[in-house]
C-alpha cells in the first residue's frame, strides 16, 4: 500500500475498501464476554448485532468511526454509497438497544473498559456531524458510556500507564472529542479533573518504552491527553518538564520508529500502531504547543518518520488489517501540523 503524509483521496478509498471488507465479517473473533451460565454461550452476531466484526467488539466500533470519518473527509470516494447503505442497516433503533442492554448487564460492567468505552464515544461524536439519523440513533448506547465513564473515573485513583487497551490517557482523550461535540460540561470537567490528578505533576518521563506488545506510547499518549485537555500556555510548562530533553532527541526510543519483526503474530503487529498512534501524538504536541516552540519541527520530523515505517503495513495480514487503518487515519487527519498561536 502506497504511504502518502496526507489523507489523499486516492488512500481515503484504500482505507475505506479494508474496512469495509471485515466489520461484516464474523470469524475470526476474539470476545470479551463473561459467560455466567449456559445460556450466555452465544455467538459475536447474536452478542452484538452491531458491532460483531473486525475480529473484536472495540476494533468493529472504530472501524465504524473510520467509515464515519472517510465519508466526512472525501464523500466522493467510490465507497461512499456502500457505506450509507451499511449505516443504515446497522444503526437502526432494535440494533443499538441490543448492543445497550448487553453493556447495561452487571456481568458486563467491565466490558471494553476503558478503550472501547471512549471508541464509541469517539464514533459517536463523528456520526452527530452526519446529515443522517446515525447519531441520533446510536446516542442512547453513547449516552450509557458516558454515564459509565461518570461514575468510573472517580473511582479510579491511579491512571494506567500502559501503551495498550488499558491506557487512561487514551480514553480520556477520546472521549474529550465527544464531551465538547455533545455538550456534555459534566464530563469534560471531570475529564479534566482526572487528567491533572492523574499527570499534572509528572515530569522529567523516563520513557522506558516500547513494550513487545504496545499499540500506544505510555509517554507520547499522556502528552498528548494533557495537550487536549490543558489550555495552550499550561500545556508548554507543562511539557517541557515532562520531556525536559526532547527538543534533543531524548529519549531516543520516542523518536525511533519500532521494528515489527512478524506481522502475521496479532501482538507483534502491535508495534505497526504504535508507529501510526505515535505520529499522531507528535503532530497533535507540535500542534497543541504554541507558536514558534523549539520542539515542533523536532516532532514533525519524528511523525514523519514513524508514519513512514508503518503506513505501508496497514493491509496485508488480517492480525493488523483489521485495526490498523484507524490508527492511520488518526495520524493522517487528527494529528494535526498547524500550531497554536
Amino acid at each position: 500500500m502506497s504511504s502518502p503524509s496526507v489523507l489523499t483521496a486516492d488512500f481515503a478509498a484504500s482505507l475505506a475498501a479494508i474496512a469495509l471488507g471485515h466489520v461484516n465479517r464474523e470469524f475470526p473473533n476474539k470476545l470479551d464476554h463473561l459467560m455466567t451460565g449456559p445460556a450466555d454461550v452465544r455467538g459475536p452476531r447474536d452478542l452484538h448485532p452491531i458491532f460483531y466484526g473486525s475480529f473484536d467488539w472495540h476494533s468493529c466500533v472504530h472501524s465504524h468511526w473510520l467509515l464515519a470519518s472517510l465519508l466526512r473527509l472525501h464523500p466522493e470516494i467510490p465507497q461512499a454509497t456502500n457505506i450509507r447503505l451499511h449505516f443504515d442497516q446497522a444503526f437502526t433503533v432494535e440494533k443499538v438497544e441490543a448492543e445497550r442492554a448487553y453493556m447495561s448487564a452487571e456481568s458486563a460492567r467491565g466490558f471494553s473498559r476503558p478503550y472501547g468505552w471512549a471508541w464509541l464515544l469517539k464514533l459517536h461524536s463523528e456520526l452527530v456531524v452526519h446529515d443522517a439519523p446515525w447519531g441520533a440513533r446510536l446516542e442512547p448506547l453513547a449516552t450509557a458510556f458516558a454515564g459509565r465513564f461518570k461514575a468510573f473515573l472517580p473511582l479510579c485513583d491511579y491512571p494506567i500507564r500502559t501503551g495498550v487497551h488499558s491506557s487512561t490517557a487514551f480514553a480520556l482523550s477520546l472521549s474529550a472529542d465527544y464531551a465538547e461535540v455533545v455538550g456534555d460540561q459534566d464530563l469534560l470537567d471531570l475529564l479534566r479533573t482526572k487528567a491533572m490528578a492523574w499527570y499534572g505533576q509528572d515530569h522529567a518521563c523516563q520513557a522506558w518504552e516500547p513494550s513487545g506488545d504496545d499499540f500506544l506510547s505510555p509517554a507520547l499518549m499522556e502528552a498528548q491527553c494533557m495537550g487536549r485537555l490543558m489550555e495552550a500556555g499550561g500545556f508548554r510548562d507543562w511539557f517541557d518538564r515532562f520531556l525536559p530533553d526532547a527538543v534533543s532527541g531524548v529519549p531516543q526510543t520516542l523518536f525511533q520508529p519500532a521494528r515489527v519483526s512478524d506481522r502475521t503474530d496479532g501482538k507483534i503487529a502491535h508495534l505497526d500502531g504504535l508507529n501510526l498512534s505515535r505520529a499522531w501524538c507528535w503532530r497533535s504536541i507540535a500542534a497543541d504547543l504554541p507558536g514558534k516552540h523549539r520542539l515542533q519541527a523536532v516532532a514533525i520530523d519524528a511523525a514523519e518518520r514513524h508514519l513512514q515505517a508503518s503506513l505501508p503495513h496497514v493491509a496485508g495480514d488480517y492480525m493488523g488489517e483489521h485495526w490498523l487503518a484507524s490508527y492511520a487515519l488518526l495520524a493522517l487527519s487528527e494529528g494535526r501540523e498547524g500550531v497554536k498561536s
